[in-house]
């Protein structure tokens, strides 16, 4: 018989929940963002579930909302990922160590050191997560008035991993002799100049860090435009996504590891990790119950503008306490969000309060049930090809972490459907992704990493 296909499961933080009432929630705590004694007992919670890696998301502004919506909100100020990836390294032994950083402005010398540096002192966990960086209040921050626009961001993207990926190919994996009687440190002959010179950028070389220990930090992406598609396509290994839906998630699935097989690529060799929120109850009513409490945190003068942004219309003057007043919306010009937005009110029969609470905290895929619904709904998911995994976002800390790891993590091992322990020591390895061959140096790869 046949074994079933394994999911992997990846942690989302921010460097916490994405859930704007997260921070409020009973139990909840609330410095958690800057607390590292925090931080380092998550991701030892998570590495003890044995999940794949730990991935955070960076900013470089303030999110650009009212002042209204922004006091109220844990996501303010974070600490600078390699900061923080670099300390949790030395408190964890296995799982990956996945950051943000900018393509559009960073530069691509930075950005392989940075990684490669991560790579050697986590001993093979890391991985990069390309972004554009959609956030225009970033530009002003880098000697821009205006955000770079978005089919450059990513021509720079394409040309910027080409960079980063040749950089970190520079030693051979044997390059370093270290041979202390003949004096001989390095041998020149398996060191790379990469000389690139392109439309975007200019970048010497060789990098002045050896080879990574996986060959190359493994490639993260989270675009879903067009050419957001196409390059996770052509350049990742892991992509994190938010469709809305099974239908959705088919689709964008099929769609994505289509064009890795036309770019050449095997389709295997790139992982879909839907991002979903995921809140565990005693029962289905419990959680539910926990969701909406937690929703409940979103101060409705914030929510209401989410709402009204996904609405198309202003909301203002609807009635909190009474339901979304449809016969309003016939004229509104928005369509895909106004539907999703009807749809939901309809199914869960929400208040208009309830309903921008919703959308002011996070709207997007949660699984919302006792242990056994949930893994029904991941293994559904799983099995008809939506998904290689999961992106777990969690409602609240400790207790939404603990859920899931103490909770659903055992039942998904119950169904063989995650694994007990780790099998490999790299966040390759846990993925199941090939150590790339060195471009210039291809006959002398190793299993092992430069030192």
């Amino acid at each position: 018989m046949a074994e079933k296909k394994q999911m992997h499961l990846t942690a989302f933080m921010r460097p916490v929940s994405l859930h704007t009432g997260a921070w409020r929630y009973p139990g909840s705590y609330a410095d958690a963002n800057f607390n590292f004694a925090h931080l380092t007992s998550f991701i030892q919670k998570l590495e003890q579930a044995k999940f794949d890696a730990f991935f955070m998301a960076d900013h470089l502004a303030v999110l650009n909302m009212p002042v209204e919506a922004l006091k109220r909100s844990q996501t303010v100020t974070s600490f600078e990922p390699f900061t923080l990836l670099s300390a949790l390294s030395v408190v964890t032994e296995r799982i990956g160590l996945a950051a943000t950083a900018s393509t559009t402005y960073d530069e691509a010398y930075h950005i392989a050191r940075r990684f490669a540096s991560l790579d050697h002192l986590s001993n093979g966990r890391a991985g990069w997560n390309i972004v554009t960086t959609g956030n225009p209040e970033s530009a002003k921050n880098f000697n821009l008035d205006e955000h770079v626009e978005h089919s450059e961001r990513y021509k720079r993207a394409r040309e910027f991993y080409d960079v980063v990926t040749g950089l970190w190919d520079s030693f051979a994996d044997d390059a370093f002799i270290r041979d202390q009687e003949s004096g001989i440190f390095m041998d020149p002959d398996k060191m790379h100049v990469l000389n690139h010179r392109g439309n975007e950028l200019k970048v010497r070389g060789p990098l002045n860090v050896a080879r990574p220990v996986q060959g190359w930090p493994v490639i993260v992406q989270a675009g879903q435009s067009e050419p957001g598609r196409q390059l996770a396509a052509e350049t990742a290994e892991a992509v994190f996504c938010s469709p809305k839906n099974i239908q959705g998630a088919k689709e964008l699935y099929e769609d994505i590891k289509s064009r890795a097989t036309a770019a050449g690529r095997n389709r295997d060799h790139l992982k879909i990790l839907p991002a979903a929120m995921i809140i565990v109850g005693d029962s289905v009513e419990d959680a539910q119950q926990k969701r909406l409490k937690l929703d409940s945190l979103v101060h409705y003068d914030s929510a209401i503008a989410s709402l009204s942004i996904a609405l198309g219309t202003d909301a203002s003057g609807f009635d909190p306490d009474g339901p979304l007043p449809t016969e309003l919306l016939e004229t509104n010009a928005s369509k895909t969000a106004r539907e999703s937005v009807l749809k939901l009110a309809a199914e869960e029969k929400l208040t208009v309060r309830q309903l921008a609470q919703r959308y002011g905290g996070y709207a997007g895929l949660a699984f919302v049930g006792t242990p056994e619904s949930i893994a029904d709904e991941m293994e559904t998911w799983l099995k008809e090809g939506a998904c290689d995994g999961y992106t777990c976002v969690f409602p609240y800390l400790p207790q939404g972490l603990n859920d899931v790891a103490d909770r659903l993590v055992p039942e998904l091992q119950r169904r063989g459907l995650f694994r007990k322990d780790y099998t490999g020591t790299t966040l390759r390895e846990h993925l199941g992704l090939p150590r790339p061959e060195n471009r210039f140096f291809p006959s002398k790869q190793t299993n092992g990493g430069a030192a």
